[in-house]
C-alpha cells in the first residue's frame, strides 16, 4: 500500500513538473496579457511636466551654467571649431577660430558638480521672490529661546 502510495504521489510530480517544461513560452512581445498591463510597444508621450523641464533645462539651465569659467575649467571640454572666412578685400581665404565648451559624454557625474551648476545658476538668476517660504520662515518669531 506505501509503495502504491509513493509511486502515485512520484508519478503526479512527474507529470507536473514535466509539463511545466513542456510548455511553449511566448515572446514578451507577444503575450497579450503582458501587452494590457504595460505595452512596450506604444511609445509615451512625454506630458506638460516633463516637457516644461526640458525645456527650462535646454535654453535655461545649460547655457547659464555653461557660461561660468569656473564650470568651465572644471567641468567641460573645450573644443575649437574653425570657419573659412573670405575678405572682401582680399581673394584668400582665412580660417576664424571659434573656442566652445562642450559636457564630455564620458565623464561621470559627481553630486559636486550638481552643486557647482546649481551655485553658478543662483548666482546668474537671484531669487527675488518676495513671497518666498524661506523668507517667512525667516520672519516668524522664534519659540522656546
Amino acid at each position: 500500500m506505501k509503495q502504491q502510495i509513493t509511486i502515485i504521489i512520484t508519478i503526479i510530480t512527474l507529470v507536473f513538473f514535466s509539463s511545466c517544461t513542456i510548455k511553449h513560452s511566448t515572446a514578451p512581445s507577444l503575450n497579450n496579457a503582458l501587452n494590457k498591463i504595460s505595452n512596450s510597444q506604444n511609445k509615451a508621450t512625454s506630458g506638460i511636466l516633463q516637457n516644461n523641464l526640458d525645456n527650462w533645462l535646454q535654453n535655461k539651465w545649460t547655457p547659464t551654467v555653461n557660461k561660468d569659467n569656473k564650470i568651465q575649467k572644471k567641468y567641460l571640454k573645450q573644443e575649437s571649431i574653425s570657419h573659412p572666412v573670405t575678405n572682401t578685400t582680399d581673394t584668400n581665404c582665412t580660417q576664424q577660430k571659434k573656442e566652445k565648451y562642450i559636457e564630455d559624454p564620458d565623464r561621470d557625474f559627481t553630486l559636486q558638480e550638481y552643486v557647482d551648476k546649481a551655485s553658478a545658476y543662483m548666482k546668474a538668476h537671484p531669487s527675488d521672490d518676495k513671497d518666498s517660504h524661506v523668507k517667512k520662515l525667516e520672519s516668524m518669531p522664534v519659540i522656546g529661546k
